[in-house]
């Protein structure tokens, strides 16, 4: 635990505001969102809670923020491991972005786990000016992506890949929820053979479900 006196200028209160998202983000390896509070979160980076509320208006703030930082490292991640051959069939060309895709977020957990809470918890308990601001960082997030997507695929248009995009991203935090399912869940399916026909492994789910949307939006 890091503990910090006054921040008096600009540069220390950045520096502030980095600690706490540095602490969030290694208390998400061990923790799901649920149970990462203020509290602990306070006492981790060595600042009384009410010091990290002038910071970050609420627990949920911080982890939109993080939330944004991880998706911009993953565009960057995925922009570099995209590569296109001229030569391909759009068909496989656009298996190739889904492979990308899953490769780059299987690597990040936490960016998964982030989506997987976003609408029903982190975009909660905040202000209009918070949510605001992490709506119009997703708005250029979302160019990026499409630039991306139309890079390797431009046969898609931009209306259809805003379609697999937004498809996409609803669904990453659906199969990485059901991917990874409470204890009680896991302790059934490896009990009962019968029931784990419910259980799914995440890349696979993934690439699989990519492939389908993006058969869905190329036209024919």
């Amino acid at each position: 635990m890091t503990t910090f006196q006054r921040a008096r200028s600009d540069e220390q209160r950045a520096e502030r505001r980095r600690a706490i998202l540095a602490t969030a983000a290694e208390m998400l390896t061990e923790l799901p969102v649920a149970q990462l509070s203020l509290n602990e979160l306070s006492r981790r980076v060595g600042l009384a809670k009410s010091n990290v509320l002038n910071y970050f208006e609420s627990r949920e703030a911080i982890l939109l923020e993080l939330l944004d930082t991880e998706t911009q490292a993953w565009i960057g991640q995925l922009d570099q491991e995209l590569t296109v051959d001229p030569k391909a069939t759009a068909d496989e060309r656009a298996g190739r972005l889904a492979d990308a895709i899953v490769t780059t977020l299987a690597a990040r957990p936490m960016l998964c786990t982030l989506l997987a809470a976003q609408s029903s918890v982190l975009e909660h308990n905040i202000s209009v000016e918070v949510a605001l601001t992490f709506k119009r960082s997703s708005v250029a997030n979302l160019s990026s992506i499409l630039e991306l997507v139309l890079r390797s695929v431009p046969e898609l248009g931009e209306e259809g890949a805003a379609r697999f995009i937004t498809g996409a991203a609803m669904l990453i935090g659906v199969i990485w929820t059901h991917a990874h399912p409470a204890a009680a869940i896991t302790a059934a399916y490896e009990a009962d053979p019968t029931v784990a026909t419910f259980r799914i492994t995440f890349a696979p789910a993934l690439r699989e479900t990519l492939q389908t949307l993006l058969t869905g939006v190329l036209p024919r």
